[in-house]
């Protein structure tokens, strides 16, 4: 009877579309392809996690140019006295060029390898910056004061977010009412940057995944040489 009863109760939640609505903002998983982990969210397959080994193509030479730093820095929506979270920090190659900007603020270095943030630790340590605070994050939330942010970015990081749903809504909850989160990824419309494909996004991709979440896209800003810079906002 009790099997009936479950049956019966899954029938009619399928005509009523419940199932259906939840299914589709659930993972999923497929057979990994070779730069993937075989999870899917919204159509996407999520990217591995590039390692902290990787730290010297994060601190390569030829960044700033390649990336055109020194504008996006200058585009960020921040005040010198701004709450900002670097979501993913890594090297902290955007963290002290941002604290430079805050001096009477607050960065917020958010990684989950704990290689990132002794490095980060002992560089601010080195360079004598007071306003770089390392926070050791998960894969489900960056662990940051709620209610407090006036900004999250990510750079090339949101593509590799093992539970992006997670993250987005302790994210939502880390912003001020007026807080902003910028995205900072590859161009996936374009052939011609060449960077693997998982490690890429598109805004029609991007927009799908941060509205589905509670995010409008405010600002989409295509002036870097081969990124997109998204700022969106919470949702009323």
């Amino acid at each position: 009877m009790r099997y009936l009863l479950i049956v019966l109760s899954f029938f009619f939640l399928c005509l009523s579309g419940e199932v259906t609505a939840q299914t589709e903002n659930d993972y999923s998983q497929k057979e990994p392809s070779r730069d993937g982990i075989g999870k899917v969210y919204m159509g996407r397959e999520i990217s591995h996690v590039m390692g902290f080994h990787g730290v010297a193509w994060l601190e390569r030479d030829s960044r700033e140019e390649e990336e055109n730093t020194k504008l996006t820095i200058s585009k960020l929506p921040i005040s010198e006295n701004s709450k900002v979270a670097d979501v993913g920090a890594g090297s902290g190659f955007y963290t002290f060029r941002i604290a430079d900007k805050v001096p009477k603020g607050k960065v917020y270095a958010v990684d989950i390898q704990k290689e990132a943030l002794n490095y980060i630790k002992n560089k601010a340590e080195k360079q004598k910056v007071d306003n770089v605070i390392p926070v050791l994050g998960t894969e489900k939330s960056p662990n940051l004061p709620e209610n407090t942010l006036d900004l999250v970015i990510m750079v090339d990081v949101y593509h590799e977010l093992a539970f992006p749903k997670e993250m987005l809504l302790n994210i939502k909850k880390s912003l001020n009412p007026t807080g902003k989160l910028l995205l900072i990824e590859y161009r996936g419309e374009d052939p011609k940057v060449a960077i693997k494909p998982l490690h890429k996004m598109t805004v029609k991709q991007v927009k799908k995944e941060l509205e589905a979440n509670g995010f409008k896209l405010t600002t989409n800003g295509q002036f870097l040489n081969i990124q997109h810079f998204l700022v969106f906002e919470k949702e009323d």
